[in-house]
């Protein structure tokens, strides 16, 4: 047979470590180990609990996290909102807040820089509109902010 053209059948070849009675042993012992004991299972849990009683509720203040970057720089109040202005080295933030958060009305923020294009936000929200942040890298800045159809303006700040 050794001149004949029969083919050999193919043979198929499956994953051995897959397979293997000495690897499945080995992964059954992998698991057992990673399974925590009751005890340290408990003690971490205790530890967690400890953890989050001594944290508290709540560390900061009354006031909610803002959404512009920098340091808060002006906060003007007018009837029906506060416009507050934000700034970076770089950048100058503004977004209005209503003094009464509730149904959605209409609220516009503004802020321009000396020299460029206002960037605006208007539209109906129930609680803030903005932010608004332009490039004001050793610029002025003016804003302007408008709740249900009271408004308030700034002249040239941050300079």
């Amino acid at each position: 047979m050794s001149g004949s053209t029969a083919a050999r059948p193919r043979t198929v070849r499956t994953r051995a470590y897959a397979t293997t009675p000495r690897t499945r042993a080995s992964v059954r012992g992998l698991l057992a180990r990673a399974r925590l004991h009751p005890v340290a299972y408990g003690l971490v849990l205790a530890l967690a609990v400890g953890l989050l009683t001594l944290a508290g509720p709540g560390t900061g203040t009354a006031d909610a996290v803002s959404v512009c970057q920098g340091r808060p720089t002006r906060t003007v109040s007018f009837a029906t909102g506060e416009l507050r202005l934000y700034r970076t080295r770089h950048y100058a933030c503004a977004l209005v807040l209503a003094k009464r958060p509730g149904a959605p009305r209409p609220m516009k923020v503004t802020l321009q820089p000396r020299g460029g294009r206002a960037a605006v936000v208007s539209g109906r929200w129930g609680r803030q509109a903005g932010p608004v942040t332009v490039h004001a890298l050793n610029r002025c800045v003016r804003a302007s902010a408008t709740v249900s159809g009271r408004s308030t303006a700034t002249g040239w700040i941050l300079c």
